[in-house]
């Protein structure tokens, strides 16, 4: 989804500015190693805006985060103009590609070290509860629109959804955090799922 980030490219004022150093110094250091600093030197203007603007690390993440997360919102609608079908093996895609909301696998590692804070800290928990949330949210339309289309059979939309959702963070995580390739027979299995369970066959 890098045309959703174009202030990676064409930063319009001194916030997109910061939220461009914090990304790419989020990318080279991930979580563990980023600092005020090391945004800064990622900055074109003085340190002192980022002082004058935000109080540390977390609350800069805490912003460029949410900022991330309602570009996306806004640049992901809901209504599609191909069928349920085909939009559900985008979404299969997507959750065994090697990319996430940017194409960028160090943004992928510095996300899964992040999420991790979250068992720790009630403003990244809440974050990633919002992002897991609009995930479920989009994949349950699509669900509800294929039943409608008559082309998934009468599942329930919030549960398979939801397995939607932990099968997108567990593939992340493993990409990650793992030398060991999974991901051929993980999908097999899972594309498997969603042609028996999803995918309604029966002939017209």
């Amino acid at each position: 989804m890098n045309d959703s980030l174009t202030f990676l490219e064409e930063p319009e004022d001194t916030r997109e500015e910061i939220l461009k150093a914090t990304y790419e110094a989020f990318c080279e250091h991930g979580y563990s190693g980023i600092t005020i600093q090391r945004i800064s030197d990622k900055f074109p203007k003085s340190k002192s805006l980022l002082y004058h603007h935000y109080d540390g690390k977390d609350d800069l993440l805490l912003e460029f985060l949410e900022f991330m997360l309602d570009q996306t919102e806004e640049q992901l609608p809901l209504q599609t103009g191909d069928g349920a079908d085909v939009h559900i093996e985008l979404v299969v895609d997507a959750m065994f590609s090697s990319g996430s909301m940017v194409d960028n696998v160090n943004f992928s590692r510095a996300m899964v070290e992040l999420r991790a804070q979250a068992a720790h800290d009630e403003q990244y928990r809440e974050y990633f509860s919002r992002t897991d949330r609009f995930t479920s949210k989009h994949v349950e339309h699509i669900i509800r629109s294929g039943i409608e289309q008559g082309v998934f059979q009468n599942v329930d939309p919030s549960e398979t959804a939801a397995l939607f959702q932990v099968m997108f963070v567990g593939t992340t995580t493993q990409q990650v955090t793992s030398n060991e390739s999974i991901f051929e027979d993980c999908r097999a299995e899972f594309e498997r799922y969603v042609e028996t369970c999803l995918i309604d066959s029966k002939e017209e």
